[in-house]
């Protein structure tokens, strides 16, 4: 049996809420087709927006909160190329041998043999005759240094030393002064981290260094006696070796225009003949002058003769340039560096300078 509900007269439902038969909004769905998959990605990158932001003032909070200073960061490691330099041992094998050569055992507390002792103090002196004295002149030069494992190295040095020599038979009886050339190894220790060098013991006389073989030569084409590049550089070249007081100071009209070029001041030669000219390009083997603006490399070999009479064999090397109908010198190869660029100075590029036979 169903209780029916009595309402209180006045309060009474009125007629039109009973009209309504269905919500006005129809309710969502509890549950998603299985079929289709739930994509998590826009509330994934809400997350990730949110923790962003709220990540900047947590971490500006850490930094004001810690202590003020500056963390210690462990220096890289040194590597040996730049934490052991070597020095240079040439010099110091250079003067040994200079001085080992003029030292005597018999005054070996002489100033040349205390010196020989503190750059090694193992070496041996050289024990002299009492005719054979040491060398008038010596003159050495290093020419190749090997470094050796363990901090060892090796010195290969040249000497030039005037030797007095036993008079020739049937010849006159004083003992001739002639210059000799002589090659010695020092071995040596020393110069890690550019320390100390020493000497370790007295030099090894040696051979000769060997020469390496010599490469085709560029210069391949024969320029004529009488062409005019030859000619040029005949009176150029005569210009050239006639020292200050001569022509020398007349260069200037051979050379292209911005080269300067100044005459060697030691050797005056009061004969010059050009004895032969090659080039590198076709256009100066031939006898008449080719358009303006060719170049070539040619090489000179010449013989000077100076006042006493001794013949000088020389050979240059020159780039020439022709212009307004005849070769201009446009520089002298000496081994200097070389110019970026050859030609017709301008108010605002530097002249090409060339001073003492040096370009």
């Amino acid at each position: 049996m169903t209780r029916r509900r009595t309402v209180p007269p006045g309060r009474e439902r009125p007629a039109s809420w009973a009209a309504v038969s269905k919500p006005l909004r129809a309710p969502r769905p509890e549950t998603v087709p299985v079929g289709r998959p739930v994509s998590h990605g826009p509330r994934l990158a809400r997350i990730g927006v949110w923790t962003a932001l709220a990540a900047g003032p947590l971490a500006l909070a850490v930094a004001l909160a810690a202590p003020a200073g500056s963390a210690a960061q462990a220096a890289p490691a040194p590597t040996p190329s730049s934490s052991r330099v070597q020095a240079d041992p040439a010099g110091t094998a250079a003067y040994f041998v200079e001085l080992w050569l003029r030292a005597d055992a018999s005054a070996a507390d002489s100033l040349v043999g205390a010196a020989v002792r503190r750059m090694a103090p193992q070496a041996e002196l050289p024990s002299r005759s009492g005719e054979a004295g040491s060398p008038a002149s010596v003159l050495v030069t290093p020419l190749r240094t090997v470094f050796l494992p363990g901090g060892g190295w090796t010195v290969t040095v040249a000497a030039v030393t005037d030797e007095r020599r036993a008079p020739s038979p049937g010849g006159s009886d004083q003992a001739v002064v002639q210059p000799v050339a002589r090659y010695f190894a020092v071995n040596g220790t020393g110069g890690q981290d550019d320390g100390p060098l020493v000497v370790t013991g007295s030099p090894a006389e040696v051979a000769a260094p060997e020469a390496a073989q010599t490469s085709p030569s560029v210069f391949g084409r024969a320029v004529p006696s009488t062409g005019s590049l030859a000619v040029s550089l005949t009176e150029f070249l005569r210009t050239y070796l006639a020292g200050p007081d001569g022509q020398g100071a007349g260069v200037e009209r051979y050379l292209s225009p911005g080269v300067r070029l100044s005459a060697p001041t030691a050797a005056v030669y009061t004969r010059v003949e050009v004895k032969d000219v090659a080039a590198d390009a076709e256009a100066a083997a031939g006898t008449a002058v080719p358009a303006d603006g060719s170049r070539a490399r040619v090489r000179v070999r010449v013989e000077g003769s100076d006042a006493a009479g001794t013949r000088w064999p020389l050979e240059y090397r020159l780039t020439v340039t022709a212009r307004a109908g005849r070769w201009e010198i446009s520089a002298l190869e000496t081994g200097s560096p070389a110019p970026a660029s050859v030609g017709a100075a301008s108010p605002t590029a530097p002249s090409t300078v060339t001073s003492g036979g040096t370009r």
